[in-house]
């Protein structure tokens, strides 16, 4: 009679197909057993011969180390959803799986690397969102600026300066259309984690999804969970994080000064020092006062002549914003002989493919370090500039514990 697999861990077998948006039967046929076997296996109520297991896992692409990897323990917050009412429980499911094993190397890098100190103020808000005014959203955002010393200037570079910050950040398909971006905000370590969906958008929309994040982890860090779940709250703080992210990101105080007339052609001259879509400055003007309700239905009616519903003039020249510090942190362990490649995979037990996309390297990376070298893999070595025209948040400083025997480990 076959055996076991010791050590199995079935909750990581839920997570894995949940990972690959897969269904029980879908998964069972892969892998050429009963869809009741895989329940069993979910369930814990038993558990896979090893030849099962090396077929689940090359159907699920994940190392079988995977399998018998006891789940992190990772500190809980509320988990924020972007367009969670027309996501499927599917694509949920998938963004929260992904979105666990984001913070799994976050946790994983931390061992050898101080990340930047979080700097997310008590802004002194209501916790029930019912209580929150768009006066007091819109100073919250304005005191986050004064707060982090941005002025009113345009911001360069909202992934960066949400990682300056002490945010970790990560961009991913999260394979629905449905899903822009999830975030949660973990009071034992008082910093948010975010992760962008890239499945659909522009460098514009990234940029504000970022800052909607941002919304959400001043603003309803402490909302009741129970909020989320309830569709007219969920409405009702998404709306919110709109309002601050345009906010923060279009603040009157200079914006509106730049604005020569409330028109399609004086947003379309703003977009490319602001960053910002045209959409979103329509809405802006709206909640500022700037248009009456009228107007707003005229200037919609005009973006869409303009075929602009399909996409805006600049959409594809604005440069997309990469978050760097899981990247680096990575670079800072392999450059400095710390950990191998072998190492990282073997701590993690994730694909190659898995660890690059949530932490921002380039594909192959892992698998062509231990061949090339580090300095080889990137041709062109990115530089940092300041620029006195924006407020700029420069690339984010990491430093390798000392007791490593490294110091510090700024972007070169």
């Amino acid at each position: 009679m076959k055996t076991g697999t010791h050590g199995f861990i079935a909750d990581r077998l839920k997570q894995a197909r949940e990972a690959r948006s897969l269904s029980g039967i879908s998964l069972a046929k892969m892998v050429g057993i009963s869809r009741q076997a895989l329940s069993q296996y979910e369930t814990n109520k038993s558990t896979p011969s090893p030849e099962v297991l090396a077929r689940m896992a090359k159907a699920l692409n994940l190392p079988p180390i995977y399998f018998t990897r006891t789940l992190d323990l990772l500190p809980q917050g509320t988990i924020f959803y972007r367009s969670m009412s027309s996501a499927t429980k599917t694509a949920r499911k998938r963004a929260e799986s992904r979105f666990s094993w984001m913070r799994s190397i976050s946790l994983y890098v931390a061992q050898f690397v101080t990340l930047p100190r979080a700097e997310f103020p008590d802004l002194c808000l209501p916790n029930d969102p019912l209580l929150l005014s768009d006066r007091l959203i819109d100073d919250a955002a304005s005191s986050l600026r004064e707060y982090w010393g941005l002025r009113m200037n345009p911001i360069s570079n909202m992934v960066l300066l949400l990682e300056n910050k002490g945010a970790v950040v990560a961009r991913d398909q999260l394979g629905a259309q449905t899903l822009d971006s999830l975030s949660e905000f973990v009071h034992e370590e008082e910093r948010p984690y975010v992760l962008i969906g890239t499945d659909k958008g522009t460098s514009a929309r990234w940029r504000f999804d970022a800052a909607h994040e941002l919304g959400h982890a001043v603003m309803h860090a402490s909302a009741n969970p129970k909020s989320v779940s309830k569709p007219e709250l969920h409405k009702l703080m998404e709306d919110q994080a709109h309002r601050f992210a345009a906010s923060f990101l279009l603040p009157l105080e200079s914006f509106g000064d730049e604005l020569f007339s409330v028109s399609l052609d004086a947003f379309l001259a703003l977009k490319p020092r602001w960053k910002t879509s045209i959409a979103m400055m329509i809405r802006r003007a709206r909640d500022a006062g700037f248009l009456s309700p009228d107007a707003e239905r005229g200037m919609w009616v005009n973006y869409a002549r303009r075929g602009w519903r399909r996409g805006e003039p600049y959409d594809d020249t604005i440069e997309i914003e990469e978050p760097r510090l899981l990247r680096r942190s990575f670079e800072l362990l392999l450059d400095h002989g710390l950990q191998s490649t072998a190492d990282i995979l073997s701590s993690l037990a994730l694909s190659d493919t898995d660890v690059e996309s949530l932490s921002g390297l380039p594909r192959g990376f892992l698998q062509s370090y231990g061949k090339v070298g580090l300095r080889q893999l990137y041709s062109n070595k990115e530089t940092w500039r300041s620029n006195t025209e924006f407020a700029e948040p420069s690339a984010p400083i990491i430093q390798l514990h000392r007791n490593k025997g490294i110091t510090s480990g700024r972007e070169p």
